[in-house]
């Protein structure tokens, strides 16, 4: 299975960050690895302070649960099975949407998360990193 690595979280940030440009929403673009475990973390200039440890979190819960945030946003509404999981893990459980498993061979190698707009231009943003990794000659160090 692959690695990420700070060379492809910066490509991934990067087609973000391009997306983001072209809605013209400053964002926080944030890359982590399998683990959940922090690899790189972009602050476009304005973009809001809240939003650093938001994408974070976004990153890190669509590792942890293995599914776009915004799939855990219809799971963990008022009567769903999973209402109240946001309370978890010291709150940093992230239940909307924005948070985006990378994938590599049908296994998730990582995560990106993207903060600072609606919910639905967080996930544009974050789907603009995702198809950069599926839709390009990138590769993941396999070390």
């Amino acid at each position: 299975m692959g690695k990420i690595n700070l060379e492809l979280a910066k490509t991934l940030i990067e087609s973000a960050e391009k997306k983001a440009r072209e809605i013209q929403v400053p964002m926080v673009i944030s890359i982590v690895d399998k683990g959940g475990n922090f690899v790189a973390c972009h602050r476009m200039d304005e973009a809001l302070l809240v939003s650093v440890d938001i994408a974070q979190n976004k990153a890190w819960t669509s590792v942890a649960m293995k599914m776009p945030t915004a799939n855990l946003a219809e799971a963990a509404g008022v009567g769903k099975s999973l209402y109240g999981i946001n309370t978890t893990n010291n709150g940093r459980v992230v239940v909307f949407g924005g948070g985006i498993p990378l994938r590599q061979n049908g296994e998730i190698i990582g995560a990106i998360g993207v903060s600072g707009g609606s919910v639905k231009e967080d996930i544009q943003v974050a789907q603009a990193g995702v198809d950069s990794l599926v839709n390009s000659a990138l590769t993941v160090s396999n070390t």
